[in-house]
């Protein structure tokens, strides 16, 4: 294991501290996961609706629970997270942080290792959420979907106004814990280990051999001697060995996932516009409507579906058709569909049209 071997030529038993460059990459390692794997089912269910849209739809779910059995992994057997594992570091107690401290392989403690599983996963999970409610809202105040006054309206405004300031808050905390780690003054490069009671320190030597002979010794124990221990020792090898087979296919393909991350990053978009660039592909034929869909109107500037004059032009980018924002937003909500063509369409296919006189 190269990387639980990489710490031995700087770390000491005196300082086991990791420098700011190791804690900053293991951070930004599952940050860098998520995005990637997201483009990888949105290729997916772009490509076959049917049978991979429940991915796409559920994906903040789906990749929860995953994370949720990769971390717990992890943290009971190695006492750090995926990440911190992966760049040779653990987890470290600040009630144990005596001369004496206990091996990595020995796991968290429960209280621990939940606090830890709470911070690395469910927040995550509810800062995505909140992110896309904010995102949601603001598109909606744009182009009016609610009543003009209403209580609500004004609720998620006044939301919508306090939530930058929020967040900017929440971000300098980080960042003013980051240059206390920088100085010196603090143990935690992250206000979430000092709330999880833990600190980040490195593998030593004793605990890569621990490590390294735990697999055999847990081949050599014995079979449970009851049904229901037998019941719940089948139960940990099956979640033990799905979150074992994610670890493994993610260690192998995390420089890929990185590889995408960069790819798709906005440094390198110049890059993939000249290196995509195609033809204007010519608008799709139509062989049959569904019976409910109306024909195009004859004049370009007016809503093929209230049949008026648009007003905030917006396309579908699953088709190309162009609507008003209100006529298009309230349809594809209902039915999921564009109106002319019936392609499977989601809210965020619709993208605003702006106009010079606009």
């Amino acid at each position: 294991m190269a990387e639980y071997g990489a710490h031995i030529t700087t770390a000491s038993v005196a300082d086991d501290q990791p420098s700011i460059f190791e804690v900053v990459a293991q951070d930004s390692l599952m940050t860098a996961v998520r995005p990637a794997l997201q483009h990888v089912v949105k290729v997916f269910a772009e490509s076959n609706p049917a049978h991979w849209d429940f991915l796409w739809r559920w994906f903040d779910e789906i990749f929860t629970l995953l994370d949720l059995l990769l971390q717990q992994h992890y943290l009971s057997k190695t006492s750090a997270s995926f990440s911190e594992n992966f760049y040779g570091l653990k987890r470290i107690v600040m009630e144990d942080s005596r001369k004496v401290q206990t091996l990595a392989s020995a796991g968290l403690p429960k209280k621990h290792l939940w606090k830890s599983i709470m911070f690395l996963v469910l927040l995550p999970y509810l800062k995505v959420k909140l992110e896309k409610l904010v995102s949601s809202l603001r598109e909606e105040d744009e182009y009016s979907i609610h009543p003009p006054s209403s209580h609500w309206k004004r609720f998620y405004r006044a939301f919508l106004a306090a939530y930058p300031f929020v967040n900017m808050a929440w971000e300098g905390w980080f960042l003013v814990q980051q240059l206390q780690y920088i100085l010196g003054k603090a143990q935690h490069h992250s206000p979430l280990l000092r709330l999880a009671g833990v600190r980040l320190g490195r593998l030593t030597v004793q605990d890569i051999q621990a490590l390294e002979q735990r697999p055999q010794a847990s081949m050599m124990q014995q079979p449970a001697r009851s049904i229901s221990k037998k019941i719940k020792s089948a139960l940990k090898k099956g979640l033990g060995g799905v979150a074992m087979s994610l670890s493994t296919g993610l260690s192998v393909s995390v420089f890929f996932l990185q590889f995408l991350d960069w790819w798709y990053s906005s440094e390198n978009q110049e890059t993939i516009k000249s290196l995509t660039a195609l033809p204007t592909p010519p608008p799709p034929v139509h062989l049959d409507y569904n019976s409910d869909s109306p024909l195009l109107p004859k004049m370009k500037t007016v809503c093929p579906l209230c049949r008026k004059t648009r007003v905030n032009d917006t396309v579908l980018a699953t088709s190309g058709y162009v609507f008003c924002y209100r006529c298009v937003f309230n349809y594809v909500r209902s039915h999921q569909a564009c109106p002319i063509t019936g392609y499977p369409t989601e809210v965020q296919h619709l993208i605003k049209l702006y106009s010079p006189e606009n």
